[in-house]
C-alpha cells in the first residue's frame, strides 16, 4: 500500500524540476550575447512507478519527475564543419589582405608605379631619337631613366618590408596558437575532474570549443572527444593537444636569405626537437604562401632589371656618344669604371644564365679591361675596342640584381649626358671570338638611330628588335631563349605580371564571396541548434513558471488533505 504522505513526494519533485527548468531558462537568456555560449536544457523524465494491488490487479502508480542531465545544445558534426570552413576563410583573407598591399605597391593607377616610370623612359628615349643632339633631350633619358631605377628599387624594398611584416604577424599567430593550446590542455583537465560525479560541465565545455573556434582561424585542426570528454587536437599530423598536455609551435632562428636580402624563419615543434611543422590551413598557412608571392613580385621585378643590366646595355653598346672621342661601349645600367678586391677594371660586364637542368636563374656580373685605340679625329674616324676578362664572375639573384641596377656614374656626371650612345655605329666589324671589334665613321651628332633601337625593348618583342645575333656577340647570351624577360618586350612583360596579379586577386574576391556565404549557412545550422531564441526562453519561462505554480497548489491541496485526515480524523465521540 502507498504511503499516505507519497503525493507530497511528487509534488515536491515536479515543484524542484520546474525550479531547475527555470533556473536553466534564466542562465540561457542572460548569456544570449556571450560569445560560444551554447543554449542549456534540462532532460527530464518520469520517475520510477510505484506498485499497489487493485480489484483486477496491480497497478503502477507514479512518483513524479526526476533531472536525468543538464545538457547543453550542440551539434558536432556543425562545429567540425565549421572548424574546417573557417580555416579556409581566414586563408582566403589573408591572402586578400596580401594582395592589397601588393596591388598598393606597384599602384599603376595613381601614375606612381614601375609602368609610369617605364612610359616615360620610353617616351624621352623617343624624343631623343628625334633631337639626338640635344642636351635636354639627353638629360631627360638620364632623369627617367633614374626615376625608373628608383621606382623599382622601392617596389622592391616595400616587398621587402612587407615580408618582414608577414613573419612578425605569424611570430604574433604562433603566440596566439600557442596560449589557445595551453588553455585548451587546462580546461580538458578541469573538465575530466568536474565530469566525475556523471554531470556535464557545459559552461567548460563551451569556453573549450570557443577555443577550438580561435585556433582554427589560426591553422587547420582536427578535433577528437575522449570517453572522458577531452579533446585531442591534431593540426597536420600535429597532436597540439591531447589530455592536458599540448606541443609548443616556434619559429626558427633566422635565416639569412641573400637572395631577397631578408630573414627567413620556418615553423617547427620544440617538444619534437626543431621537426618542422606545416600548417594546411589559416593565416599561419596564407602567411607562408604570401611571402613566397611577395618573393615571386621581387624576382619580376629582378627580371626587369637583369633584362635592363643586359639586352639593354648590349644595344647600347652598339652605339657612341656625341663627345669628342665619340665614347662607345658603356653601360647605360650598371657599373662602367670599378673597383673589386682584384683590382679595378674598365666596366662591369653582365651575363645572364639558366641552369639547363634545375632552372636556377641568375645574373653573372664580372670585371673586364677594356683596351681602346683610335685614328685620326678628334672626333675619331675609327677605332678598335678589345675586352679582356679580368675577374672572377659574382652570382646575382634577385634583390642582389635590383641593387646591381643604377644609371652609370659615367653618364650621371657633369657632361655625361653627352655620353648617351644615341647615334648608331656604322660598318660594325664583330670578330669572330667576341672579344674585338672594329668601330670605323660613325653616324652624325643629329643621328638617333640608336635611341630608336633602345625604345624598341619596351614595346616591341624580340623578333621586332636589334639583331639578337649581334647582342649575342656582345653580351655572351641568346635573346631569343636566355632574355631574362623571354621574348616579349619590357611592356608586355610587366603588364602580364600585373594581369595575372589582378586576375588572381579578382578570382580571389569570387572565392571570399563563396567561402562567406557557405559560413553563413555553417553559422545558421550552427546557431539553430545551439543559439539562445529569445521567443522560446520567454514561452519556457512561462511555462516553468506556471508548472511552478501548478505543483505549489498540488501540493497545497494536499496539506489541507492531510490536515483534515489528521486533525479531524476520529474527533466524533471524545
Amino acid at each position: 500500500m502507498r504511503s499516505t504522505f507519497a503525493g507530497l513526494n511528487t509534488m515536491v519533485r515536479g515543484i524542484q524540476n520546474n525550479q531547475l527548468s527555470l533556473d536553466t531558462t534564466g542562465h540561457n537568456i542572460t548569456n544570449a550575447s556571450t560569445e560560444g555560449y551554447s543554449r542549456q536544457r534540462v532532460d527530464s523524465a518520469a520517475t520510477n512507478y510505484q506498485e499497489r494491488p487493485s480489484l483486477y490487479g496491480n497497478v503502477y502508480v507514479g512518483g513524479g519527475v526526476d533531472v536525468i542531465a543538464l545538457n547543453r545544445a550542440r551539434n558536432i558534426y556543425a562545429d567540425k564543419q565549421f572548424w574546417s570552413e573557417t580555416s579556409t576563410q581566414n586563408l582566403y583573407k589573408t591572402y586578400k589582405t596580401n594582395y592589397d598591399k601588393a596591388q598598393a605597391v606597384f599602384n599603376d593607377a595613381k601614375e606612381t608605379g614601375v609602368l609610369n616610370a617605364m612610359q616615360q623612359f620610353y617616351s624621352a628615349l623617343v624624343n631623343l631619337s628625334d633631337y639626338a643632339s640635344d642636351s635636354a633631350s639627353r638629360t631627360a633619358v638620364l632623369t627617367k631613366g633614374n626615376n625608373l631605377v628608383d621606382r623599382i628599387k622601392t617596389g622592391a624594398r616595400q616587398l621587402q618590408d612587407q615580408i618582414k611584416a608577414q613573419y612578425d604577424e605569424m611570430r604574433i599567430q604562433v603566440g596566439k596558437a600557442n596560449s589557445i593550446a595551453e588553455k585548451i590542455a587546462v580546461l580538458n583537465q578541469n573538465i575530466m575532474l568536474a565530469e566525475n560525479n556523471g554531470g556535464k560541465a557545459n559552461d567548460l565545455r563551451d569556453q573549450r570549443d570557443l577555443l577550438v573556434d580561435k585556433l582554427s582561424e589560426i591553422t587547420n585542426v582536427n578535433v577528437y572527444e575522449e570517453a572522458n570528454g577531452q579533446y585531442t587536437v591534431v593540426s597536420n599530423g600535429m597532436t597540439l593537444v591531447q589530455r592536458d598536455s599540448h606541443l609548443t609551435i616556434e619559429m626558427s632562428p633566422p635565416i639569412d636569405n641573400v637572395r631577397y636580402g631578408i630573414n627567413d624563419y620556418t615553423l617547427r615543434i620544440k617538444e619534437a626537437g626543431g621537426i618542422g611543422y606545416v600548417p594546411q590551413g589559416g593565416v599561419l598557412r596564407a602567411l607562408q604562401d604570401t611571402i613566397v608571392q611577395d618573393k615571386g613580385y621581387i624576382d619580376n621585378l629582378a627580371d626587369i632589371s637583369a633584362t635592363l643590366l643586359t639586352t639593354f646595355n648590349g644595344v647600347h653598346k652598339l652605339g657612341a656618344g656625341i663627345d669628342a672621342d665619340a665614347t662607345s661601349w658603356l653601360n647605360f645600367f650598371g657599373r662602367n669604371k670599378f673597383t673589386s678586391p682584384s683590382g679595378t677594371y674598365d666596366q662591369m660586364n653582365y651575363v645572364w644564365h639558366v641552369h639547363p637542368t634545375t632552372g636556377d636563374r641568375w645574373l653573372e656580373a664580372y670585371g673586364v679591361n677594356i683596351t681602346r685605340t683610335t685614328s685620326g679625329g678628334p672626333p675619331p674616324t675609327s677605332a678598335t675596342v678589345t675586352m679582356a676578362t679580368a675577374a672572377t664572375p659574382d652570382e646575382l639573384r634577385s634583390i642582389q640584381i635590383i641593387n646591381e641596377l643604377q644609371v652609370s656614374e659615367q653618364l650621371m656626371a657633369q657632361g655625361g649626358q653627352n655620353l648617351v650612345a644615341a647615334r648608331q655605329i656604322k660598318n660594325a666589324t664583330i670578330s669572330a671570338g667576341g672579344m674585338t671589334y672594329d668601330f670605323a665613321n660613325v653616324n652624325g651628332t643629329a643621328d638617333g638611330s640608336l635611341a630608336v633601337e633602345l625604345s624598341k625593348l619596351f614595346n616591341m618583342d624580340v623578333k621586332n628588335t636589334m639583331n639578337p645575333a649581334d647582342i649575342m656577340n656582345l653580351t655572351g647570351f641568346s635573346v631569343t631563349h636566355d632574355r631574362p624577360i623571354g621574348s616579349v618586350s619590357i611592356n608586355q612583360y610587366y603588364n602580364t605580371v600585373m594581369s595575372h596579379l589582378g586576375a588572381d586577386a579578382e578570382n580571389l574576391d569570387k572565392k571570399m564571396k563563396q567561402q562567406d556565404d557557405l559560413m553563413v549557412q555553417i553559422n545558421q545550422w550552427r546557431q539553430s541548434t545551439a543559439g539562445v531564441d529569445w521567443n522560446e526562453e520567454l514561452t519556457n519561462m512561462i511555462k516553468f513558471q506556471t508548472g511552478y505554480g501548478a505543483c505549489s497548489r498540488v501540493l497545497t491541496s494536499m496539506d489541507e488533505i492531510l490536515d483534515r485526515l489528521i486533525n479531524s480524523t476520529g474527533v466524533v465521540g471524545r
